[in-house]
């Protein structure tokens, strides 16, 4: 038991029957705020300073760039058609042009653009071209933040997405599968296999405690069907004594955010197993059928891991790159690698730009349920820095310059968003990254082929 008046750890945890449960960001946590604290959870080192947050996300085939750059730029600006879908949010991020990743080109390998579009978009490194064992790119900026961060949070990073990672195979003209099916590299031969099941990342967020213990208690919440916050119910209670009235309300509203995650992955492991649905990617037991659903509920696995500080960064692939996933929910019915060969064919141009206008609304789906989360000097979205976007810009075209990028957060308060920035045609990508480095801590002045760093942002 606590002093009462006692300053509430962040690294505080609910504990029982083999579970443990991180908290969200209270008021109790802030030296002098509301802290009368009771509860018998496991501490770690105190940490009342807001953490900043990073997110990178990928959407692969490019897009049709005549209606997604925005028209106008700084403040005064009109989102175009695709990006239509995050007017609401248009003041909590900023629409970059200009920026290029010139090791994503051929550079004498010949044709491979989706599989160097991947594997260059986080490392800004030129992969060696081979099908073989013998993959080689260079390690990509969440890792070197990761690795900086390290001991910080139970889990370096996060790695999500929505179409399995592969590791052998040649998927793209000579070029391993290992480049198309990842973004996240561990080290220059070695990427971060992503996950792309709810259960099995919801399991990672609240794995804590000695294995056997864990398992045991995992087998046994399927088994009966239970809810993780049964087995913290006890601690819960204690905890909630102790805090004042904001705080409480906050917990009460995480729990209902944590049940409702919970729900929807019951729901989808009870649902009848259709191949059909999946429309060309093949299926995986546990995996929502509808696609918006997957990346709904991934975009919440996301939210979760940063609001409960799990991990301070994470990736997320929304499909691999040359993905041919269909998307009949919005009328699309062909492949989106397949239209994104349009060849100036008017109709399926138009497809994909529903492609891309889906794409921004799960965008706004993930911003949104960030902004939502309150924290000290803001929301969970105002201390973290969210990209969005590929290293293909023109999926007809297969360039890799003037990039659709998205720069979404307020970088706990060192970014402007709100704007349209344009920067010189051929500035490297990397040189964001150096920016955003900086930002996290970092003291270097170098990542992949950059040669300074982006100002503006």
């Amino acid at each position: 038991m606590r002093t009462p008046g006692r300053q509430l750890d962040r690294r505080t945890m609910l504990r029982g029957m083999g579970t443990a449960m991180s908290l969200p960001w209270l008021e109790a946590m802030v030296p002098g705020g509301l802290s009368r604290v009771g509860s018998s959870a496991l501490a770690g080192s105190s940490n009342s300073t807001t953490p900043l947050r990073t997110a990178f996300v990928f959407i692969p085939n490019g897009v049709d760039p005549e209606v997604w750059h925005p028209i106008g730029e700084g403040r005064d600006y009109q989102l175009s058609s695709s990006l239509a879908p995050l007017e609401p949010l248009r003041e909590k991020f900023s629409v970059l042009s200009g920026l290029a990743h010139h090791n994503a080109k051929a550079l004498g390998d010949g044709p491979g653009d989706h599989a160097r579009s991947a594997a260059c978009f986080l490392t800004g490194a030129h992969p060696y071209k081979t099908a073989g064992r013998d993959i080689q790119v260079g390690i990509s900026v969440d890792q070197v933040a990761a690795n900086a961060l390290g001991g910080r949070t139970h889990l370096p990073s996060l790695e999500l997405g929505c179409e399995p990672a592969l590791q052998s195979g040649n998927c793209d003209s000579g070029y391993s599968c290992a480049y198309s099916a990842n973004i996240s590299w561990r080290t220059s031969r070695q990427p971060n296999l992503k996950e792309i099941r709810p259960r099995e990342v919801f399991e990672r967020l609240f794995g804590f405690g000695p294995a056997q213990e864990t398992e045991r208690a995992r087998a046994r919440r399927m088994r009966t069907r239970r809810s993780i916050l049964d087995f913290v119910s006890s601690d819960a209670r204690r905890l909630d004594a102790t805090l004042g009235v904001e705080d409480r309300h906050r917990m009460d509203e995480y729990r209902e955010s944590v049940r409702a995650v919970e729900k929807r992955i019951e729901m989808i492991e009870r649902a009848t197993f259709d191949p059909e649905a999946f429309h060309s990617i093949r299926p995986v037991q546990g995996v929502p059928a509808d696609y918006r659903e997957h990346v709904g509920l991934m975009n919440d696995m996301l939210v979760l891991a940063f609001r409960l500080d799990q991990t301070r960064i994470a990736s997320f692939m929304l499909a691999n790159e040359g993905s041919n996933r269909k998307f009949p929910s919005i009328g699309v019915s062909e492949g989106h690698h397949h239209l994104s060969h349009h060849k100036g064919d008017l109709a399926m141009i138009e497809k994909i730009r529903a492609i891309n206008r889906f794409q921004s609304e799960m965008l706004l789906d993930l911003l949104g349920k960030l902004d939502s989360v309150e924290e000290r000097g803001g929301t969970l979205l105002d201390n973290s820095m969210i990209l969005y976007g590929s290293a293909i810009a023109d999926g007809n075209r297969h360039n890799h310059d003037d990039l659709p990028l998205i720069l979404a957060g307020g970088g706990g308060g060192s970014l402007r968003p709100g704007r349209h920035v344009r920067y010189e045609s051929g500035t490297p990508l990397s040189n964001l990254y150096v920016s955003m480095l900086q930002r996290m801590g970092l003291e270097t002045d170098r990542f992949g082929d950059s040669n300074g760093v982006l100002t503006g942002i």
